[in-house]
C-alpha cells in the first residue's frame, strides 16, 4: 500500500518540527508530507512588518527556531496564497492549512482540509452542548474565540495561553477555569502540543482535544 501523501502549509514559515513530528507518531508509519510555509523566503525582519492592523487580523505562530510571532491575518493570506494554489495543484491525497484560524479567501476556492472546520466538528460530536475550557495564544482573540463557541451554543470560558509558556504557566492558566468546571477543554492553535495538553489535562481532570491531532487524524482518514 503506498504511503499517504499529504501537503501541509503553516501561516509562518517551514519546517515545523513539532506539527511533522506530531504527524509522523499518529500514522504510525511513513508519509510523503510536503510541508510548506505562507511566509517562506521571508526574512525575519521582513516578518516581524506584518503586524496586525487590529484583533481581527490577527494570528499566532511559531517559526522553526520555536520563536512565537503574532502576523496580520491579511499579510498571511497575501504571501500564502500561491503556496496554497501550488499545493492545491499538486494531486495529494489531501492537502490541509495548518491553522485553526477561519480564511474566507480561501474556503470554497481551494480542495483543502481546514482544522477550524474539523475542530468544530468534533467538539460538537463530542459534547453537542455544556461547558467549554477553551484555550487560545493571544488575549486579541479571547473575545472573537468566546463569541464564536457561544454562538454554537456553548458557555465557554476563553483564556489566553502562549504555546510558548512553560509548565507552570501553563498551570496557572489552567487554574484560572477551575470554577467554570468546563466538560470539554479545547486547544485551539495548532501550535499548541501533547505537553501542554497533558498539563491541562492534569489540572482541570476534563477530556480535551488538540488543534493538531484533531485535524492531522482527519486527515490520515481521508488519506487512507
Amino acid at each position: 500500500m503506498a504511503n499517504p501523501r499529504i501537503g501541509a502549509l503553516v501561516v509562518g514559515q517551514s519546517p515545523r518540527p513539532e506539527v511533522e513530528r506530531e504527524l509522523r507518531a499518529l500514522a504510525g508509519g511513513p508519509v510523503d508530507l510536503d510541508l510548506r510555509g505562507c511566509l517562506d523566503g521571508l526574512s525575519r525582519a521582513e516578518i516581524d512588518t506584518l503586524t496586525p492592523i487590529d484583533d481581527a487580523d490577527t494570528l499566532f505562530t511559531r517559526l522553526p527556531n520555536g520563536d512565537g510571532v503574532t502576523l496580520s491575518k491579511k499579510a498571511v493570506v497575501a504571501h500564502g496564497t500561491k503556496q496554497l494554489q501550488e499545493l492545491a495543484a499538486a494531486g495529494y491525497d489531501v492537502t490541509m492549512v495548518m491553522c485553526t484560524g477561519e480564511f474566507p479567501d480561501w474556503i470554497g476556492k481551494y480542495k483543502v482540509l481546514f482544522p477550524s472546520r474539523t475542530l468544530n466538528a468534533m467538539v460538537r460530536g463530542c459534547l453537542p452542548e455544556g461547558r467549554l475550557g477553551v484555550f487560545t495564544p493571544l488575549q486579541a482573540q479571547c473575545a472573537k474565540s468566546r463569541k464564536r463557541w457561544s454562538e454554537a451554543g456553548y458557555d465557554a470560558q476563553v483564556v489566553a495561553l502562549s504555546p510558548n509558556a512553560t509548565p507552570d504557566e501553563i498551570r496557572a492558566a489552567a487554574e484560572t477555569l477551575k470554577d467554570h468546571a468546563p466538560e470539554l477543554l479545547v486547544l485551539d492553535c495548532i501550535s499548541y502540543t501533547r505537553e501542554t495538553k497533558a498539563v491541562i489535562r492534569d489540572v482541570l481532570g476534563a477530556p480535551a482535544i488538540l488543534a493538531v491531532s484533531s485535524a492531522v487524524r482527519t486527515a490520515l482518514e481521508l488519506a487512507d
